[in-house]
């Protein structure tokens, strides 16, 4: 470690951040039965959170090429499109599907849903129209809202769906209302009338969102997040880098004033890691979101220096593109301050190769996954530096744990990761059994193999459940074998992880046949049901069965050295 570094220990600071009268101070509180400590200043609910944005008026919020949407604009589109939720007889509780690509209608949907007391459900937009389909039935959703690529998929709703609004369409099929007939297109939703929050009692357990992930069965679950959940997050990366300075030795920083933050949003809204971990903080702080339609990293450079972007990320992949560009000495980037990333392992070098390119950036990692409402652990700056195979320690209000068997593990001992605290989940929406197995008097069993030091940094070791993560989007080893495995030509498959230099890793497939079929027939016959980033990059096919352990189970190190040929 540098010699100056820390100034104070990790719970010194900690103790001093959170202690009564402190900006991130914590109270004691139940939720569902379970003691644990919570922010006392963070808004309990959705509602509390938009009520903030109010103060905002005319700082932009969202920017998506020459749209720019002011707050007081986004405000008045929200509590409309709320209006006519409830006018169109959503009740609390009721589940909307959300299914776009990064729109500034994405966060107007989201928001004018939770304010109705609805259950949101962000669905992935690249999900084809079975995946997309199922998550729909699923969920029971009443009111779906699309855009026009993503309605186009969806030609045979199920049953439970009695509303749909299409988002950017030349037209609409019948029964499809669009959206701008609703509330109109973002240039005008400043001359929307200045409505008033729904008649909506929401409580922080109240039931808010619906995100979809994988278990190792490929079945996909839905995590159930409370309004509580929601919020939580939303103190994380402050949190983070408040600690940084008085770690230091520095005078704690007052946000409020802080000049407003510009952050390029280049994750998908519909991943956590978009919607609860930047989209809301930022709303909550009066900070600029700069929307693409998708990433592109010389499309990114290009708007880091035009929008003077101080914060970006997402997950290690993004940073990666960035460093690599071929251009990238080309741009002005002295604005960026914040580099922040998680979803999956960066590089150890990471940190490094950020300093050297942004000079003027500090950089920043954490550890959550779906389940745990976005982060869990956190850190950046000296401490990340310092510790560049960590993910952080767990905030305040959360705690980990490492369990061998039915011990907690001893610092710096592998075992499965363990998570608790306010941002965890209900448990997964219809599904007792996987909740049972999963959940346990508050705390939630990740799945992931970690470590954690004598401070309590944690480290990822590696993961208890079979998945690739290729560039933070979870991969579920059983979801694509199950798929490989309909092809009329294929006895078995396994799918494992390839290292890739952006991504991390990417998936690929070992297959064994029992007719002739090339890998292109089965990358072509993966698509029909997969999303494009599921899809098998390289197929091994062969007649000779899959190494199997005697429990039948996949031995999936083995089976990865056949591609090392």
């Amino acid at each position: 470690m540098t010699p100056a570094w820390p100034g104070m220990t990790l719970a010194q600071a900690h103790a001093r951040l959170t202690a009564p009268g402190a900006p991130f101070e914590t109270v004691a509180a139940v939720v569902r039965g379970v003691p644990m400590r919570v922010w006392k200043h963070v808004p309990a609910t959705a509602a509390e959170a938009f009520a903030a944005v109010r103060n905002f008026g005319p700082r932009e919020f969202l920017v998506l090429g020459s749209e720019r949407v002011t707050y007081d604009a986004f405000a008045r589109a929200v509590l409309a499109l709320s209006a006519t939720m409830r006018a169109q007889g959503l009740r609390k509780g009721d589940r909307v599907a959300l299914v776009m690509r990064n729109l500034p209608e994405w966060p107007v949907v989201f928001m004018a849903g939770l304010l109705a007391g609805a259950i949101m459900v962000p669905l992935n937009a690249w999900w084809t129209a079975p995946e997309l389909a199922y998550g729909i039935q699923d969920a029971g959703a009443r009111f779906v809202f699309a855009d026009a690529e993503r309605l186009s998929r969806l030609a045979d709703m199920p049953p439970a769906v009695e509303h749909v609004f299409v988002a950017r369409a030349a037209g609409s099929p019948p029964g499809v209302t669009v959206l701008e007939d609703v509330i109109g297109t973002p240039g005008h939703w400043g001359d929307l009338p200045d409505g008033t929050i729904a008649d909506v009692v929401l409580s922080p357990e109240d039931d808010a969102t619906i995100f979809y992930t994988s278990g190792t069965s490929g079945a996909p679950k839905g995590a159930l997040g409370t309004h509580r959940s929601l919020t939580t997050n939303i103190f994380a990366a402050p949190f983070s880098l408040v600690r940084n300075a008085v770690r230091q030795g520095e005078a704690m920083p007052d946000p409020a004033t802080a000049p407003q933050r510009t952050t390029l949003l280049a994750v998908p809204f519909f991943h956590v890691i978009g919607s609860l971990s930047v989209m809301l903080p930022t709303m909550a702080a009066g900070g600029k979101l700069v929307l693409m339609h998708r990433f592109e990293a010389e499309a990114a450079l290009r708007l880091i220096e035009c929008e003077k972007v101080t914060v970006t990320g997402g997950v290690p992949a993004i940073m990666l593109a960035l460093l690599e560009h071929p251009r990238l000495a080309k741009f002005d980037l002295s604005s960026l301050r914040l580099a922040t990333y998680g979803g999956a392992p960066p590089p150890v070098d990471l940190p490094a190769r950020i300093a050297a390119a942004f000079p003027n950036a500090i950089c920043g990692h954490g550890w959550g996954m779906t389940e745990t409402s976005a982060t869990c652990t956190t850190h950046s700056g000296p401490d990340y530096v310092n510790r560049p195979e960590s993910c952080g320690p767990a905030l305040p209000v959360s705690r980990i744990r490492v369990m061998v068997e039915d011990r907690e593990a001893t610092p710096g001992e592998v075992g499965e990761l363990w998570a608790f605290g306010p941002n965890i989940v209900k448990g997964y929406w219809n599904r007792p059994d996987a909740t049972a197995g999963h959940f346990r008097d508050g705390w939630m069993k990740t799945g992931d193999l970690a470590s954690i030091d004598e401070e309590g940094f944690c480290t990822i070791e590696g993961r208890a459940t079979d998945m690739v993560i290729r560039g933070g989007a979870n991969i579920y080893c059983t979801e694509v074998e199950k798929v490989l495995a309909r092809h009329p030509a294929v006895a078995d498959a396994a799918l494992v992880g390839l290292p890739h230099p952006l991504l991390g890793e990417v998936p690929a497939a070992l297959v064994q046949a029992r007719a002739p079929v090339s890998q292109q027939a089965l990358q072509d016959f993966a698509g029909r049901y997969l999303a494009a980033y599921k899809v098998p990059v390289r197929i091994l096919v062969s007649p000779e069965p899959l190494a199997r352990n005697e429990g039948g189970k996949l031995v999936r190190r083995e089976l990865a050295r056949a591609f090392e040929a």
